[in-house]
């Protein structure tokens, strides 16, 4: 990659204008250019930070995999090992802890995205396009998550009823939902004692009462987290879906704006200044202009004029 110095120079806004100095750089086999921007730092660690959130969210979908797979362990056991309900409670805190980490960096990234709302630049856009994803992915790996949990728990339930069948002891939706939610499952199971139910089959009872209980807590736990950053994608309007969209209207882009960089070229009192940098006329007949376009979106590219050589004694416009 050779510096533009040698051939079409350096350009940038002026240091006085706050703006960010910027730089092009061709490569002479493909004729590729691209624009770098001295904020590098800052975009360094934002990336840095997104890469993290990222194996975060990945981590989560694994764990909720497993965790599905320990859901079908518990509910095919009439007693299952206690070892298998530990690994699923650890899977459950882990779970919760990455979730969370998970939300207070969307929720900073968010943040500081809303302070600089004020100023449009590619980064911004890039930054709004990463979070973007990020939240919709988060959301749906959670969503899977719930929906798990709620398999779960209706699934137990079944079983609960199930055994009280057996006994002789029919019980209704409601009557279910009311024993859980008093968290005390004598209500049915004592009256039941006398009529010759196994100890087994009480000991199923109680134990599946227990695990709703306990899954209930987790469900109320991450159900504000999780209402937080659904409400957060569902304000993001019309957003991309992700990046892979972006890219494909790239091209698209840069043709309509063809037409707006011509104009820029040649009224430049109406748009932001930008420095132009010309290759020598007599080099190969033809001079290229290149111009940062004003009106690229969601993508800012350089965009090249051919023009025609300089007649003699005419000025550059």
């Amino acid at each position: 990659m050779n510096s533009v110095d040698k051939g079409l120079g350096t350009w940038g806004s002026d240091p006085k204008d706050g703006l960010e100095t910027k730089q092009l750089t061709q490569d002479d086999d493909t004729d590729e250019v691209e624009i770098a921007i001295d904020n590098t730092a800052f975009m360094d660690e934002f990336f840095s930070e997104i890469e993290e959130t990222r194996l975060n969210i990945d981590k989560i979908s694994e764990h909720v995999e497993e965790a599905k797979k320990l859901y079908s362990i518990i509910l095919s056991a009439p007693i299952p090992e206690p070892k298998t309900k530990d690994d699923l409670e650890q899977l459950t805190t882990e779970i919760k802890k990455r979730a969370n980490n998970v939300r207070n960096k969307l929720k900073s990234m968010e943040k500081h995205i809303e302070e600089d709302e004020v100023r449009s630049s590619a980064d911004l856009r890039i930054r709004k396009s990463q979070h973007s994803v990020l939240s919709r992915k988060f959301v749906e790996v959670m969503t899977k998550y719930n929906e798990a949990q709620v398999d779960f728990r209706e699934r137990s339930k079944g079983r609960i009823q199930r055994q009280l069948e057996i006994t002789g002891k029919k019980t209704t939706d409601e009557e279910l939902e009311e024993m859980l939610e008093s968290g005390n499952p004598a209500i049915f199971t004592s009256g039941i004692i006398d009529s010759q139910i196994s100890k087994q089959a009480l000991s199923e009872i109680e134990g599946r009462h227990k695990d709703i209980v306990r899954l209930e807590s987790s469900i109320k736990e991450l159900h504000d987290m999780f209402m937080d950053i659904a409400m957060l994608v569902e304000n993001q309007g019309e957003m991309l879906d992700n990046i892979e969209l972006n890219v494909m209207h790239t091209v698209d882009h840069v043709e309509k704006a063809r037409d707006e960089t011509k104009k820029a070229v040649k009224y430049k009192s109406q748009a932001r200044k930008v420095r132009l940098s010309y290759l020598s006329p007599s080099e190969n007949g033809v001079r290229f202009v290149c111009c940062l376009s004003l009106f690229l979106s969601p993508l800012s590219l350089p965009v090249f004029l051919l023009l025609p050589p300089l007649a003699p004694g005419e000025r550059e416009p």
